[in-house]
């Protein structure tokens, strides 16, 4: 373990020196600073785009959940690929022909500076609290389970320890996040993302070497090797992943956090072609996450892990990986991490400085300062954080016998509902009556809160997709009834018309596919 710790030590060590190292002129500017003078290219886009999307929960909440009901939990990572090409071909065109540095600015302009400040204040409040707070939390879990015997001299109770690591992770993201902007999360994504991608490699060389090979899955795990569950599983049954759909739109089109990378584009085609890019590299992603607790579920019995599921990954890292290679991987883990606590970071410090400072504060703001006030919000929200972190710590240690990543799912997605609801209503509808905008998007937590009430059986997924279709109808109707839908002309004026048309076709497509399989699933479980 020792050559392990060694190896996760210079790693920080590393990240840290090529974070401060890139060019930074002395006084940046607000665009400088918060999109890296719009000049990233395509492959800067696909890389730290997918870093940014990948963090903990998938090497341990995704793991452990596919330890538990199999590669359907792989329909998180495969139906991410519809949002991300709505993104490239509906939602992006629209953001970089207003040259936007905010979500919240294309908001106010399709809905008014109400539901755009609402908009602006919700996704902040996500950010702070539960994105930052998950993130720290599980790389905390992971460096305690990793390193106990050399963490011990901080105390001998576990959540002392997972205390201060959250801390450590907090405080090191945000050091090179405040000096060095979105130029310094780009340049760290990529390295974390190269770790990433050959740590997870390695996991999954090593679980099908362990489980027998690949025939082994369908030999010793048949009831884990379904893509699709009947629709009364209480987690991941087909009819939530048309919830998940519009999740998706949210996550991959709306979140300034994933989206940062796509306003801060050298062009157009540099944005679509690395979102797609990006979208490619997520089926490679589930299959290193998804598959290896699987096999894990073959190799030691669905009964063993299942007193704490989300163990599935550091029992791989101490059962059937030698000193050395555990430390790669677990460089891949803090490395998934980190990227997604730098970008939430950098997203927080620009929806501040830009949407509330510069609106509301002080018009009169010069670059230098919405810069500083960016950087005072890394300060604050890494406090906040911390303190989530260490709230969720709690929670994870008293329902330790269940998949983590959907009870965070749970808490993540009363925001998410409402942002879902504002999104598609700005895009998808002409002149939207904006006080209805407004009611709906606010009617989405009071509305979730109820149904899991009442309804107590019906699953998360499914939850959100009444709640957002609901919602949406609420605005919708009147809308079109008086004006109808945007013009289709909308989305090609800022691109290739032919590629654009091609992209939202296969959007279409895969939609399609995925309510056919959908169907097969319920008629082959019936």
């Amino acid at each position: 373990m020792l050559t392990d710790f060694i190896i996760v030590i210079a790693y920080f060590v590393i990240v840290m020196l090529i974070a401060m190292t890139g060019k930074r002129s002395k006084d940046m500017t607000s665009e400088e600073y918060f999109l890296s003078n719009r000049n990233l290219k395509w492959y800067s886009i696909a890389i730290s785009t997918i870093a940014t999307n990948i963090h903990g929960y998938q090497f341990l909440g995704m793991m452990g959940s596919a330890y538990l009901y199999g590669i359907a939990q792989a329909n998180f990572e495969i139906n991410a690929i519809q949002g991300i090409w709505m993104a490239a071909f509906i939602f992006v065109p629209l953001y970089l022909r207003d040259r936007i540095t905010t979500i919240t600015q294309f908001i106010k302009k399709r809905l008014g500076e109400t539901v755009g400040l609402a908009y602006s204040i919700g996704s902040m409040i996500l950010f702070a609290t539960l994105g930052l707070g998950t993130a720290m939390l599980w790389g905390a879990y992971v460096g305690e389970l990793a390193f106990s015997d050399y963490l011990s001299f901080i105390s001998t109770e576990r959540t002392t320890r997972v205390a201060a690591l959250i801390i450590f992770l907090g405080v090191f993201s945000a050091i090179y996040t405040y000096f060095g902007g979105l130029a310094a999360v780009v340049r760290t994504d990529i390295i974390q993302f190269s770790i990433l991608l050959i740590g997870g490699t390695i996991i999954l060389w090593v679980c099908l070497r362990e489980l027998g090979g690949w025939g082994q899955l369908y030999e010793k795990t048949p009831e884990l090797m379904h893509l699709h569950l009947p629709a009364d599983h209480p987690k991941l049954g087909w009819l939530g992943m048309l919830g998940l759909f519009f999740l998706n739109i949210n996550y991959w089109c709306a979140n300034q956090s994933v989206i940062q990378r796509s306003l801060a584009a050298k062009s157009l085609r540099h944005a679509q072609i690395g979102l797609m890019a990006g979208g490619l590299m997520k089926y490679y992603i589930a299959l290193i996450v998804i598959v290896p607790g699987v096999a894990l579920a073959g190799i030691v019995g669905k009964e063993a892990l299942a007193a704490e599921p989300d163990q599935a990954f550091t029992y791989i890292l101490a059962n059937f990986l030698s000193p050395g290679l555990r430390g790669v991987i677990l460089c891949a883990v803090f490395a998934s991490l980190m990227s997604t606590i730098d970008s939430m970071f950098n997203s927080l410090a620009t929806l501040w400085s830009i949407d509330i400072y510069k609106q509301y504060i002080n018009k009169e703001a010069t670059d230098r300062q919405i810069v500083n006030a960016g950087r005072r919000t890394i300060i604050v929200t890494l406090v906040i954080g911390i303190l989530m972190a260490f709230y969720l710590t709690d929670l994870k240690f008293s329902a330790q016998d269940s998949a983590f990543t959907h009870t965070l799912n749970e808490l993540r997605y009363y925001f998410n509902h409402g942002f879902v609801v504002v999104i598609c209503t700005a895009v998808f509808l002409m002149t939207p009556n904006k006080k209805l905008a407004l009611a709906a998007f606010l009617v989405t937590v009071p509305l979730n809160y109820c149904l899991q009430t009442y309804a107590e059986g019906l699953p998360y997924l499914v939850r959100a997709l009444v709640v957002i279709t609901s919602c949406l109808a609420v605005v919708a109707i009147p809308t079109i009834a008086q004006n109808g839908w945007l013009s289709a002309k909308d989305f090609f004026q800022s691109a290739d018309r032919k590629v654009t048309r091609y992209g939202i076709w296969l959007i279409v497509s895969m939609v399609a596919v995925h309510i056919i399989l959908g169907v097969l699933a319920f008629m082959a479980n019936n």
